[in-house]
């Protein structure tokens, strides 16, 4: 673990964002470029090697979109293998531990949903969807992270059963990743967002947290999440990209309505013979 104030290369160390099984997150100061980042430093002793974070560099390096987390650089430094990143505000897991206005929250989901499809489009299936996986930054902007267990689809995929447990799908909990597979994940993301509920095995609808669902979004878009849900990838979206068109579909169907409705409603309003 490093310390407080440590210097590693350019960067002084801050402070411990985060720490998981393979790597720890640290906030640090450019001391050349005078500018905060995120640094990534894998715990190369617990079981993961530099190579497989080189492939996350690599893999997340040939990503440029406004909704997938950038990687500034990376390099050893002291013995340690360090991606710097940059630095956000909070994760999605700490944001929806608050209230969130349902306008909000749909608002992230669209740019959840909008980060995934342009990695499907790339054939990369990233294997590790969940809320602590998606950054937030000023001007309430999302990002999708930590590329450690995406795949490159190949017409023969063979993967381990990597990723976080709560939100795999059964069959990559088996070994056999799929782009449904990350579509089954953001399905149960963007189902914690709306209803703060986090459904579990056997995923039977209605779910925990389904009135609260039914409170803040329409049953149109609820639908589109049970979809996304279904134990079978075959009954799910193809991918994030066809999941993310009817989001967007969905969404614009309800701002034409919201339209007409306030049309029709300055014309009740309206005297008769008044202009």
């Amino acid at each position: 673990m490093l310390r407080v104030r440590q210097k590693l290369g350019k960067y002084r160390i801050l402070g411990r964002i985060a720490s998981g099984p393979l790597a720890d997150v640290y906030k640090a100061a450019d001391t050349i470029h005078k500018t905060r980042v995120a640094l990534k430093i894998p715990k190369t002793a617990h079981g993961a090697s530099h190579e497989d974070f080189l492939h996350e560099v690599q893999v997340a390096t040939r990503l440029q979109h406004p909704n997938i987390l950038t990687v500034q650089d990376a390099s050893f430094i002291d013995g340690h293998f360090v991606i710097a990143m940059e630095l956000g505000t909070e994760s999605l897991a700490d944001r929806i531990a608050r209230r969130i206005s349902t306008t909000h929250a749909l608002d992230l989901a669209d740019q959840a949903l909008a980060g995934l499809a342009y990695a499907h489009e790339k054939k990369i299936i990233h294997c590790d969807i969940k809320p602590e996986n998606y950054i937030l930054f000023p001007g309430n902007r999302l990002k999708l992270a930590d590329f450690g267990f995406a795949k490159i689809s190949l017409r023969t995929l063979k993967a381990s059963g990597s990723g976080t447990i709560d939100y795999i799908a059964p069959e990559q909990a088996m070994g056999r990743p799929k782009f449904q597979s990350d579509v089954f994940s953001v399905g149960l993301v963007l189902y914690r967002l709306f209803s703060g509920k986090l459904p579990e095995w056997p995923f039977k609808w209605p779910m925990v947290g389904h009135d609260k669902l039914q409170e803040r979004i329409r049953p149109e878009v609820a639908e589109m999440l049970r979809k996304a849900i279904q134990l079978d990838p075959a009954d799910r979206y193809k991918n994030a990209i066809e999941m993310y068109a009817a989001f967007e579909k969905l969404q614009s169907r309800a701002r034409k309505q919201r339209r007409a409705s306030k049309r029709n409603g300055s014309k009740k309003t309206t005297k008769p013979g008044s202009s």
